[in-house]
Protein backbone atom coordinates (compact mmCIF):
# COMPACT_ATOMS: atom_id res chain seq x y z
CA UNK A 1 0.00 0.00 0.00
CA UNK A 2 1.52 3.31 -1.34
CA UNK A 3 1.86 5.56 2.11
CA UNK A 4 -0.15 8.84 2.50
CA UNK A 5 0.74 12.02 3.93
CA UNK A 6 -0.95 15.60 4.82
CA UNK A 7 0.00 18.57 3.16
CA UNK A 8 -2.19 21.80 3.97
CA UNK A 9 -5.17 20.29 3.88
CA UNK A 10 -4.26 17.55 1.15
CA UNK A 11 -4.11 13.52 1.34
CA UNK A 12 -1.30 12.68 -1.37
CA UNK A 13 0.76 10.22 -1.81
CA UNK A 14 3.40 10.14 0.23
CA UNK A 15 5.82 9.97 -3.23
CA UNK A 16 3.96 13.20 -4.64
CA UNK A 17 4.11 15.18 -1.66
CA UNK A 18 5.84 18.36 -1.21
CA UNK A 19 5.97 22.42 -0.10
CA UNK A 20 7.06 25.39 -1.91
CA UNK A 21 11.00 25.86 -2.27
CA UNK A 22 10.29 29.17 -0.21
CA UNK A 23 8.59 27.14 2.33
CA UNK A 24 10.91 28.77 5.54
CA UNK A 25 11.11 25.69 6.86
CA UNK A 26 13.32 24.86 3.89
CA UNK A 27 15.10 27.74 3.95
CA UNK A 28 15.76 29.14 7.67
CA UNK A 29 14.62 26.01 9.62
CA UNK A 30 11.73 28.59 10.53
CA UNK A 31 9.52 26.06 12.01
CA UNK A 32 8.73 23.46 15.01
CA UNK A 33 8.10 19.58 15.06
CA UNK A 34 6.79 16.67 17.16
CA UNK A 35 6.39 12.93 16.75
CA UNK A 36 4.04 10.83 18.27
CA UNK A 37 4.29 6.89 19.18
CA UNK A 38 1.55 4.79 17.45
CA UNK A 39 0.81 1.47 19.88
CA UNK A 40 -1.43 -1.61 19.28
CA UNK A 41 -3.70 0.91 16.97
CA UNK A 42 -3.55 4.44 19.23
CA UNK A 43 -1.77 7.44 19.15
CA UNK A 44 0.47 7.72 22.69
CA UNK A 45 0.24 10.88 24.63
CA UNK A 46 -1.04 12.89 21.35
CA UNK A 47 -2.72 15.80 24.45
CA UNK A 48 1.43 16.48 25.63
CA UNK A 49 2.72 16.36 22.67
CA UNK A 50 0.35 18.95 21.17
CA UNK A 51 0.51 21.05 24.25
CA UNK A 52 4.36 21.29 23.91
CA UNK A 53 3.83 22.17 20.04
CA UNK A 54 1.60 24.81 21.15
CA UNK A 55 4.21 25.84 23.57
CA UNK A 56 6.71 25.95 20.65
CA UNK A 57 4.53 27.65 17.86
CA UNK A 58 4.48 30.23 20.67
CA UNK A 59 8.49 30.73 21.33
CA UNK A 60 8.46 31.03 17.75
CA UNK A 61 5.59 33.55 17.03
CA UNK A 62 4.00 30.95 14.92
CA UNK A 63 0.63 30.88 14.75
CA UNK A 64 -1.41 26.92 15.08
CA UNK A 65 -2.20 26.26 11.69
CA UNK A 66 -5.95 24.48 12.80
CA UNK A 67 -7.76 23.92 16.47
CA UNK A 68 -6.34 21.24 18.68
CA UNK A 69 -9.43 18.72 17.64
CA UNK A 70 -9.39 19.43 13.82
CA UNK A 71 -5.16 18.61 14.11
CA UNK A 72 -6.56 15.38 16.03
CA UNK A 73 -8.78 14.59 13.27
CA UNK A 74 -5.81 14.96 10.43
CA UNK A 75 -3.49 12.99 13.08
CA UNK A 76 -5.86 9.68 13.34
CA UNK A 77 -6.64 10.16 9.49
CA UNK A 78 -3.44 10.01 8.58
CA UNK A 79 -2.70 6.98 10.87
CA UNK A 80 -5.52 5.37 9.93
CA UNK A 81 -5.14 5.96 5.97
CA UNK A 82 -1.61 4.16 6.69
CA UNK A 83 -3.07 1.24 8.55
CA UNK A 84 -0.40 1.83 11.17
CA UNK A 85 -0.87 -0.31 13.93
CA UNK A 86 2.93 0.01 15.74
CA UNK A 87 5.09 3.47 14.30
CA UNK A 88 4.89 7.18 14.64
CA UNK A 89 3.13 9.92 13.71
CA UNK A 90 5.32 13.15 12.63
CA UNK A 91 3.94 16.38 12.08
CA UNK A 92 5.61 19.78 10.93
CA UNK A 93 4.76 23.35 11.26
CA UNK A 94 6.44 26.19 9.39
CA UNK A 95 5.98 29.82 9.38
CA UNK A 96 4.85 29.15 5.37
CA UNK A 97 5.64 30.02 2.26
CA UNK A 98 6.99 33.79 1.38
CA UNK A 99 9.77 35.81 -0.36
CA UNK A 100 13.23 34.86 1.04
CA UNK A 101 13.44 37.47 3.82
CA UNK A 102 15.17 36.85 7.27
CA UNK A 103 11.98 38.88 9.32
CA UNK A 104 8.79 37.36 9.55
CA UNK A 105 6.47 37.64 6.63
CA UNK A 106 3.43 39.39 6.57
CA UNK A 107 0.99 38.04 9.47
CA UNK A 108 -1.46 36.64 7.33
CA UNK A 109 0.67 34.63 5.62
CA UNK A 110 -0.83 30.63 6.16
CA UNK A 111 1.86 28.20 8.42
CA UNK A 112 2.40 24.85 6.34
CA UNK A 113 1.37 21.84 7.74
CA UNK A 114 2.72 18.48 7.14
CA UNK A 115 1.73 14.76 8.98
CA UNK A 116 3.31 11.54 7.62
CA UNK A 117 2.67 8.16 9.72
CA UNK A 118 4.88 5.00 8.90
CA UNK A 119 5.27 1.69 11.09
CA UNK A 120 8.01 0.38 12.25
CA UNK A 121 9.00 -2.88 14.06
CA UNK A 122 8.23 -3.51 17.78
CA UNK A 123 9.50 -6.80 18.12
CA UNK A 124 13.33 -5.36 16.04
CA UNK A 125 12.56 -2.28 19.27
CA UNK A 126 12.37 -4.85 21.80
CA UNK A 127 15.75 -6.89 20.81
CA UNK A 128 17.38 -4.24 20.74
CA UNK A 129 16.30 -3.49 24.53
CA UNK A 130 17.55 -6.68 25.13
CA UNK A 131 21.04 -6.04 24.23
CA UNK A 132 21.38 -2.64 25.10
CA UNK A 133 23.14 -0.06 23.39
CA UNK A 134 26.19 2.16 23.10
CA UNK A 135 26.39 6.03 23.41
CA UNK A 136 29.09 8.46 22.56
CA UNK A 137 30.06 11.62 24.08
CA UNK A 138 30.31 14.88 22.00
CA UNK A 139 30.62 18.55 23.20
CA UNK A 140 27.22 20.68 23.54
CA UNK A 141 27.55 23.02 20.15
CA UNK A 142 23.51 24.25 20.08
CA UNK A 143 21.75 26.90 20.81
CA UNK A 144 20.39 27.88 24.35
CA UNK A 145 16.79 27.36 23.37
CA UNK A 146 17.06 23.66 22.97
CA UNK A 147 13.64 23.30 24.97
CA UNK A 148 11.76 24.68 21.59
CA UNK A 149 11.48 21.61 19.51
CA UNK A 150 12.45 23.31 16.46
CA UNK A 151 13.45 21.76 12.87
CA UNK A 152 17.22 23.26 12.83
CA UNK A 153 18.93 20.06 14.37
CA UNK A 154 22.03 20.29 12.23
CA UNK A 155 24.39 19.81 15.49
CA UNK A 156 21.92 16.45 16.70
CA UNK A 157 22.55 15.19 12.59
CA UNK A 158 26.16 15.86 13.14
CA UNK A 159 25.99 14.07 16.56
CA UNK A 160 24.31 10.92 15.54
CA UNK A 161 26.62 10.47 12.66
CA UNK A 162 29.77 10.50 14.85
CA UNK A 163 27.70 7.75 16.54
CA UNK A 164 27.11 6.09 14.12
CA UNK A 165 30.21 5.86 12.41
CA UNK A 166 31.88 5.01 15.81
CA UNK A 167 29.70 1.87 15.91
CA UNK A 168 26.65 3.47 18.77
CA UNK A 169 23.70 4.07 18.37
CA UNK A 170 23.23 8.15 20.30
CA UNK A 171 24.86 10.66 21.25
CA UNK A 172 25.01 12.50 24.33
CA UNK A 173 25.75 16.00 24.22
CA UNK A 174 28.37 17.18 27.26
CA UNK A 175 28.61 20.50 28.36
CA UNK A 176 31.46 23.17 29.38
CA UNK A 177 30.74 22.09 33.13
CA UNK A 178 31.47 18.25 31.50
CA UNK A 179 27.91 17.32 32.67
CA UNK A 180 25.47 15.46 30.39
CA UNK A 181 23.02 17.53 29.05
CA UNK A 182 21.02 15.04 26.77
CA UNK A 183 21.42 12.93 23.61
CA UNK A 184 21.01 13.88 19.94
CA UNK A 185 17.60 12.90 20.07
CA UNK A 186 16.88 11.80 23.18
CA UNK A 187 16.98 12.13 26.97
CA UNK A 188 20.13 10.72 29.27
CA UNK A 189 19.06 8.97 32.71
CA UNK A 190 21.68 6.99 34.79
CA UNK A 191 20.60 4.73 37.93
CA UNK A 192 23.18 5.62 40.69
CA UNK A 193 24.70 2.36 42.83
CA UNK A 194 21.99 3.42 45.53
CA UNK A 195 19.14 3.25 42.98
CA UNK A 196 18.10 6.56 42.48
CA UNK A 197 16.98 7.52 39.01
CA UNK A 198 18.48 10.93 37.59
CA UNK A 199 18.07 13.07 34.67
CA UNK A 200 19.08 16.65 33.73
CA UNK A 201 16.51 19.39 34.91
CA UNK A 202 14.19 20.26 31.82
CA UNK A 203 15.21 24.24 31.72
CA UNK A 204 16.23 25.50 28.37
CA UNK A 205 19.14 23.03 28.30
CA UNK A 206 17.22 20.04 27.51
CA UNK A 207 13.95 19.33 25.91
CA UNK A 208 10.98 18.09 27.85
CA UNK A 209 10.87 15.50 26.43
CA UNK A 210 7.15 13.78 26.63
CA UNK A 211 8.46 10.06 27.32
CA UNK A 212 10.72 11.75 30.07
CA UNK A 213 7.56 12.99 31.48
CA UNK A 214 5.26 9.87 31.47
CA UNK A 215 8.05 8.52 32.99
CA UNK A 216 8.66 10.49 35.80
CA UNK A 217 5.03 9.62 36.58
CA UNK A 218 6.14 6.18 36.09
CA UNK A 219 8.56 6.40 38.65
CA UNK A 220 6.58 8.10 41.54
CA UNK A 221 3.97 5.20 40.69
CA UNK A 222 6.65 2.61 41.43
CA UNK A 223 8.31 4.31 44.24
CA UNK A 224 11.27 5.31 42.65
CA UNK A 225 13.45 8.20 43.86
CA UNK A 226 14.19 10.49 40.82
CA UNK A 227 16.47 13.51 41.37
CA UNK A 228 16.56 16.14 38.54
CA UNK A 229 20.18 17.41 39.00
CA UNK A 230 23.19 17.31 36.44
CA UNK A 231 25.54 14.56 36.14
CA UNK A 232 28.60 14.34 34.80
CA UNK A 233 30.10 12.11 32.19
CA UNK A 234 31.79 10.52 35.29
CA UNK A 235 29.04 9.86 37.22
CA UNK A 236 27.48 8.35 34.17
CA UNK A 237 29.94 5.62 33.80
CA UNK A 238 30.55 4.81 37.07
CA UNK A 239 26.62 4.08 36.93
CA UNK A 240 24.74 0.92 38.17
CA UNK A 241 22.45 1.53 34.80
CA UNK A 242 22.32 4.53 32.16
CA UNK A 243 19.45 4.78 29.44
CA UNK A 244 17.66 7.17 27.38
CA UNK A 245 14.36 7.78 26.24
CA UNK A 246 11.84 9.19 23.58
CA UNK A 247 9.31 8.57 21.86
CA UNK A 248 10.85 6.75 19.12
CA UNK A 249 13.32 4.34 21.73
CA UNK A 250 10.88 4.22 25.24
CA UNK A 251 13.02 3.04 27.32
CA UNK A 252 16.31 2.01 26.09
CA UNK A 253 19.43 0.81 28.38
CA UNK A 254 22.67 2.15 27.71
CA UNK A 255 25.19 -0.79 28.05
CA UNK A 256 28.74 1.55 26.87
CA UNK A 257 29.45 4.87 27.27
CA UNK A 258 32.42 5.75 24.83
CA UNK A 259 34.72 3.32 25.85
CA UNK A 260 33.42 2.22 29.04
CA UNK A 261 31.00 -0.45 30.15
CA UNK A 262 27.95 0.64 32.19
CA UNK A 263 28.37 -2.17 35.10
CA UNK A 264 28.42 -5.72 34.07
CA UNK A 265 27.88 -4.27 30.68
CA UNK A 266 24.38 -5.40 29.92
CA UNK A 267 20.94 -4.25 30.69
CA UNK A 268 19.59 -3.14 34.17
CA UNK A 269 16.70 -4.15 36.04
CA UNK A 270 15.27 -0.81 36.54
CA UNK A 271 15.29 0.49 32.80
CA UNK A 272 13.66 -3.24 31.67
CA UNK A 273 10.96 -2.58 34.38
CA UNK A 274 10.74 1.03 33.10
CA UNK A 275 10.49 -0.02 29.34
CA UNK A 276 7.83 -3.37 30.27
CA UNK A 277 5.48 -1.05 32.21
CA UNK A 278 5.79 2.50 30.07
CA UNK A 279 2.42 2.51 28.50
CA UNK A 280 0.67 2.03 32.39
CA UNK A 281 1.82 5.90 32.40
CA UNK A 282 0.68 6.86 28.94
CA UNK A 283 -2.02 8.22 27.38
CA UNK A 284 -4.39 6.95 24.20
CA UNK A 285 -6.11 8.42 21.92
CA UNK A 286 -8.14 5.88 19.68
CA UNK A 287 -7.25 5.98 16.01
Amino acid sequence: MSRIAYVNGRYLPHAAAAVHIEDRGYQFADGVYEACEIFEGRIVDSRRHLDRLDRSLAELRIRPPMGRKALEIVLREVARRNRVRNGFLYLQVTRGVAPRDHVFPAPETPPTLVVTARATDRAKANKAAEAGISVITVPDNRWDRVDIKTVGLLPNVLAKQAAKEQGAKEAWFVDAAGNVTEGGSTNAWIVTQDGKLVTRPADHGILRGITRTVLLDLAGRLGLTVEERPFSVAEAKAAREAFITAASTLVMPVVRIDETAIANGHPGSVATELRRRFHEAAEFLEI
